[in-house]
């Protein structure tokens, strides 16, 4: 399975760990990981990140839109964080993108919602997938659903129909 990018959240949470601070004191550790997982992000509402890219394979001759621009996520979108959060990633100067990540039955769904300048939808939007079970509390992986990949093809990003996205 190809991992194309390993997203700036996890360099974020690993920056966390390593601060020193108990986060696990009034969180319950037997809850389900995803469940553990929602609440680790949640516990970060209003905060933003800078990361990097840790990993992007397979490599392609196109143009990676991600090399050299600063990339920014903050954690919002925190009004029912059990159920929904919604996490605007900035590349560089484009504001088009947030991750939504949601609670199902059986784990937790990734979406990316990217929208034109006006709030339009973008023709690629909504796409991800969801969580492989189990995971963990603290990295959560999501290869990607067949309506994406429906929408891959169409749109001729072949590339794409292999991701897993991991946080």
């Amino acid at each position: 399975m190809n991992v194309v990018k390993l997203l700036p959240f996890a360099a974020a949470l690993a920056i966390t760990a390593c601060s020193g601070s108990n986060d696990t004191v009034g969180h319950d550790v037997s809850m389900a990981p995803s469940d553990a997982f929602m609440s680790a992000v949640a516990a970060h509402c209003g905060k933003a990140f800078e990361g990097r890219i840790a990993v992007n394979e397979p490599k392609t001759d196109a143009p990676d839109p991600f090399e050299g621009k600063r990339l920014v996520m903050h954690v919002r979108g925190c009004e029912d964080p059990a159920h929904e959060l919604r996490i605007p990633f900035h590349v560089g100067d484009d504001h088009s993108r947030t991750w939504v990540l949601t609670r199902t039955e059986h784990g937790l769904r990734l979406k990316h919602d990217h929208r034109h300048e006006d709030g339009s939808p973008d023709a690629v939007t909504m796409y991800g997938g969801d969580s492989k079970p189990p995971g963990t509390a603290q990295r959560q992986s999501f290869p990607v659903d067949s309506d994406s990949v429906a929408m891959f093809r169409k749109a001729d990003m072949l590339a794409s129909v292999q991701n897993t996205w991991a946080m």
